[in-house]
């Protein structure tokens, strides 16, 4: 029952935060950042509600139980997290549009959809430290992706020669192109303590259920690597650094959701 309440008092934040963000950007002529940020204050409630069903969920007497629902949603969980405190830092603000909803059909998913997936034993610190790692690196590269979609976004609005709309939408393109790269970095160094833990201390990664998310995450590491080379060597920016960031997010989606899905919901269902 409890799991129920804090899971509805989220998403009831969640949702207001989102529906109060967006009509300040759409209605109101010259949207104060300041009020804005403060509005995502409704959310800190949400992510205290958000942690507990989490808790309640993954920490189990037998492991960490990390089904496809409770990852889905414990990775929504820290992407929303590091949004929501970046926004104070750094121009963030319309990627929370983004997040809480998919916040919130995550958090629904996994509290009437349970999925069990135990994947560290009570005391497997090792273990442990390669999944946390995991999870940050996938959250930040996340929300890098959803940063190359609102760079997408703003020069789209820039081409069809809506300068008004982006000016007020957007921080400057310049602004917005640095952030996703700064995100880029920081996931790749991530990704990189990830997989190095992994080889570490997950026994035979290239088992067969492990074989195609190694596979993935491994041509994912090589693509943002290939990525961020370009940006430093030759400049690469615009259209070309949003198209490989996002083939780069589709690979390691690919490799983590894809395989959990496929070994967790069809398999096990059939």
């Amino acid at each position: 029952m409890s799991l129920f309440i804090n899971g509805s008092l989220a998403i009831t934040l969640y949702f207001i935060a989102s529906i109060w963000l967006g009509h300040r950007l759409i209605t109101v002529e010259n949207p104060s950042i300041r009020v804005e940020k403060k509005l995502l204050l409704l959310c800190i409630p949400g992510l205290f509600f958000h942690a507990f069903v989490l808790y309640q969920s993954i920490f189990t007497d037998l492991g960490m139980d990390m089904g496809f629902y409770n990852a889905l949603s414990l990775i929504s969980w820290v992407i929303t997290l590091i949004v929501i405190f970046t926004t104070f830092i750094k121009p963030t603000i319309n990627l929370a549009l983004i997040i809480l909803p998919i916040s919130s059909l995550a958090l629904i998913l996994s509290i009437i959809m349970p999925s069990q997936h135990i994947v560290s034993e009570t005391g497997n610190l090792g273990l442990d430290i390669h999944i946390i790692f995991s999870i940050a690196a996938y959250s930040l590269l996340s929300i890098a992706s959803l940063q190359a979609i609102v760079l997408a976004i703003q020069e789209y609005f820039l081409r069809i020669k809506h300068p008004v709309t982006t000016m007020r939408m957007f921080p400057p393109m310049q602004v917005m192109e640095d952030l996703l790269v700064q995100l880029l970095w920081i996931g790749f160094f991530l990704l990189s303590l990830a997989l190095a833990t992994g080889l570490m201390f997950v026994h035979d990664v290239f088992v067969q259920d492990l074989s195609h998310k190694t596979v993935l995450t491994i041509l994912a590491w090589l693509f943002y690597g290939i990525v961020l080379f370009g940006r430093w060597s030759w400049g690469w920016r615009g259209k070309i650094l949003v198209k490989l960031t996002l083939t780069g997010f589709s690979l390691l989606a690919l490799g983590y959701f894809g395989s959990k899905l496929v070994y967790e919901l069809i398999l096990q269902s059939s």
